[in-house]
């Protein structure tokens, strides 16, 4: 078991999908802003989009995103011709054939999407922008709601990859979070996918959760590499209920403790390694061939919104409700109220409501930690100079990080800093000593 003292696994600090954080964005970016961002763009930079759908099936009690149940398709059908508006809105200010490099779907469960709508929605993004040849084309599904024609609907749509939601196979486990989903329907979605030529698939799973042992983690774990995916992910989970009022539907007292959560994340790793696959980053696993592992071994493993990735391009297109877009020139995330989205786009406005410009400090530092959360070190020095920053003094945050040096988490060599094997487990707080902004607000899930 890692030996992460208990005070530490108990530990707050984000996830650094983005640095400065969400929660430091401010209401001094709004749509005005991001079209200026946009028209700046040289037109041979290559985009990413994110896609965002806001509604589920069913609520799951664990979920931490932006979304809400549809009663019927008339809201998500009203919803797709939202998104196609701002679509059009981006082709006005960006023009078209902007090189895009990776797309992906979020929700939610974008696979609500009625075959015919998400169809129309990828052909109007193809009139938009020119699709690289190897994008990543990909969308996070719901298998329990997945039949073979929305399968070949998908792929006859261009999607290359697919993110199967699991979390936990055991029932008990399934039952105390709302979501029901035996192993045989994920099994049998993963191969209507391939069948249908979507062969690169992922699977998400969580520790933490309640009423879920080391069995259960186990037991998981092993279940999902029988189907086999490119990619598995274990996230801890993240109780948030002053974020997220439906987790109060979960019993705390069922939680697992500190040690308890530490000792399924390495479980888990342990499943997972001895059926082939290999860590990378935090909280991903990936088989040798897939494109994500070949990163983290030549240092272009990168850490977006979705998690670590492979995607190169330097900007990130956020669309539909609450998604968040990462241009050069800072983060730009749009209204989370549906009905204001709706009304920004039906008068012709972009409906960004809030972001933060980047300074050359957050750059630099936003640099550290990526390459700390991607690379597991970090060159200082190295760093400085590639962002305009020689000579950058780092003493505060050195300071900060030496307890966990002390510890046996990091090692500091002058300006280097390494975290060690039993220290990749608390990364985010390793990362966290070099936040300019931690201390100004914001509440944040447990490091492990």
């Amino acid at each position: 078991m890692t030996s992460i003292p208990t005070r530490l696994a108990e530990a707050q600090a984000p996830r650094y999908t983005s640095y400065p954080t969400a929660p430091h964005f401010h209401d001094g970016v709004d749509g005005e802003v991001y079209r200026g961002w946009l028209e700046a763009l040289p037109a041979e930079t290559p985009l990413s989009l994110y896609l965002h759908v806001p509604f589920c099936h069913q609520l799951c009690w664990y979920c931490g995103c932006h979304t809400a149940v549809a009663n019927d398709y008339k809201r998500v059908g009203a919803y797709v011709g939202l998104l196609r508006r701002e679509i059009g809105l981006l082709a006005e200010v960006l023009g078209h054939g902007r090189p895009l490099s990776g797309l992906h779907w979020g929700g939610g469960t974008p696979s609500i999407l009625s075959a015919e709508d998400f169809t129309a929605v990828m052909a109007q993004l193809r009139e938009v922008f020119d699709f690289q040849d190897g994008a990543e084309l990909a969308i996070e599904i719901d298998p329990r709601h997945l039949t073979a024609e929305k399968a070949e609907a998908l792929a006859g749509a261009g999607i290359n990859r697919a993110s199967l939601g699991v979390q936990d196979f055991n029932p008990h486990v399934q039952d105390a979070i709302n979501r029901v989903q035996p192993f045989e329907t994920t099994a049998a979605v993963a191969g209507m996918l391939r069948d249908a030529g979507i062969g690169a698939l992922n699977v998400d799973l969580m520790y933490g959760l309640p009423h879920q042992g080391l069995n259960d983690v186990k037991q998981t774990a092993a279940l999902t590499a029988e189907i086999r995916p490119d990619r598995v992910s274990v996230f801890g989970y993240a109780h948030v209920p002053w974020m997220k009022k439906h987790q109060r539907m979960i019993d705390t007292q069922a939680l697992p403790g500190a040690e308890a959560r530490l000792a399924q994340a390495d479980l888990a790793e342990r499943v997972l390694q001895l059926q082939g696959y290999r860590a990378v980053g935090l909280d991903h696993f990936a088989l040798p061939g897939d494109p994500l592992f070949r990163a983290a071994g030549e240092g272009k493993l990168r850490r977006n919104f979705q998690g670590y990735t492979t995607d190169q391009a330097e900007v990130l297109l956020g669309l539909g409700v609450s998604s968040i877009g990462n241009l050069p020139q800072g983060y730009a995330q749009n209204d989370k109220d549906l009905v204001s989205y709706g009304k920004a786009l039906r008068g012709g406005r972009l409906p960004v409501v809030r972001g933060i410009a980047l300074t050359a400090e957050d750059r630099l530092r936003r640099a550290v930690i990526q390459a700390l959360m991607c690379d597991f070190a970090v060159d200082l020095d190295a760093q400085a100079a590639t962002q305009g920053q020689a000579g950058f003094d780092f003493s505060e945050s050195l300071t900060r990080l030496a307890p966990l040096a002390d510890d046996g988490l990091a090692s500091i060599d002058g300006g280097r800093v390494q975290v060690s094997p039993e220290g990749r487990r608390v990364v985010r707080l390793i990362a966290a000593c070099f936040d300019g902004y931690l201390g100004a607000g914001g509440r944040h899930s447990r490091a492990v």
